[in-house]
């Protein structure tokens, strides 16, 4: 099984591009089932597996509160795995052939307000390292609409202020340049002095540091957001992906036509996108509600 799960692996990398994240999301999905056919039925291999079986570490998902949204994902792990056996003819049939997606409730998505947004002076920030990173990565997020994977994966020499570009690389590795506002430019100025002053930096490569001199990583990105956004926002939720729905909301209510904002965000389809049209449109219809002469 093994030679088989780095096989695959192998194999989104090279054929699918996948990105080292998405593997790993994979690769642990299918450790999960593995563990689980191990406990319960002493399976060693996941080509042994039946629907049943694959059925059972469902309820167990469930039953430790996991989200119908969260394991449809890891099912769609196990079907990428299944359809590669397949495909080297290592299984004849997939054990998940007949298999339905559980039933999700849709996802409201609220994003920052402008007035929430404008509410984050400069003076909410410290004057050292941390200060003047925190309020770097929350404008980058925002202006950028880039996803916390990318912020965090990006290097310093994709920054060019020279043209005021920044290179990211995004789903399936495929690369995408987005502008830089002229009011980050100073802000990014002063990251790099305070940046030349750590000792012992370790991820050079990155432009993203903490203070120890190593690139970024997810929670801290999640803590910075929550530490600033508890004072101005009393959304429940505040997340890196919150900051890049606001920044596609506000393009959007804004007069930014989808197509353009689809191309910024790095989605492959318009269907995608649409789902930042809802809060544009909700803005849109107090507007009107407040404006035209037959509702006064």
């Amino acid at each position: 099984m093994q030679s088989n799960i780095r096989a695959f692996q192998d194999y989104l990398i090279k054929e699918k591009n996948y990105s080292p994240l998405t593997i790993d999301a994979y690769t642990k999905d299918l450790e999960s089932l593995s563990e689980f056919l191990k406990s319960e039925y002493d399976i060693e291999s996941l080509e042994e597996v039946n629907y049943g079986q694959i059925r059972s570490w469902i309820v167990a998902l469930s039953e430790k509160g996991i989200s119908n949204r969260s394991i449809n994902r890891k099912i769609s792990s196990l079907k990428t795995f299944y359809k590669f056996l397949l495909k080297i003819k290592a299984l004849e049939v997939s054990p998940l052939a007949k298999h339905q997606s559980l039933k999700t409730s849709r996802q409201v998505q609220v994003p920052f307000s402008e007035k929430e947004m404008a509410a984050l002076k400069e003076d909410y920030f410290s004057d050292d390292f941390n200060g003047i990173r925190d309020r770097l990565v929350i404008e980058f997020l925002y202006t950028t609409g880039v996803r916390r994977a990318e912020l965090i994966s990006l290097k310093t020499q994709n920054v060019d202020l020279s043209s005021k570009t920044v290179k990211v690389l995004g789903k399936r590795n495929k690369e995408r340049i987005l502008p830089i506002l002229n009011s980050v430019v100073p802000l990014i100025l002063e990251y790099h002095e305070k940046r030349k002053q750590l000792n012992n930096i370790v991820d050079k490569e990155y432009f993203f540091l903490t203070e120890k001199g190593v690139k970024l990583y997810e929670g801290l990105v999640y803590r910075i957001i929550n530490k600033y956004f508890s004072g101005v926002s009393d959304k429940v939720k505040k997340s890196p992906h919150v900051l890049r729905h606001s920044f596609a909301t506000h393009l959007l209510n804004n007069g930014a036509d989808l197509n353009s904002v689809k191309e910024l965000l790095g989605h492959s389809s318009l269907a995608s996108t649409q789902i930042y049209v809802n809060s544009s449109l909700s803005e849109l219809k107090q507007v009107y509600i407040k404006a035209h002469p037959r509702n006064k």
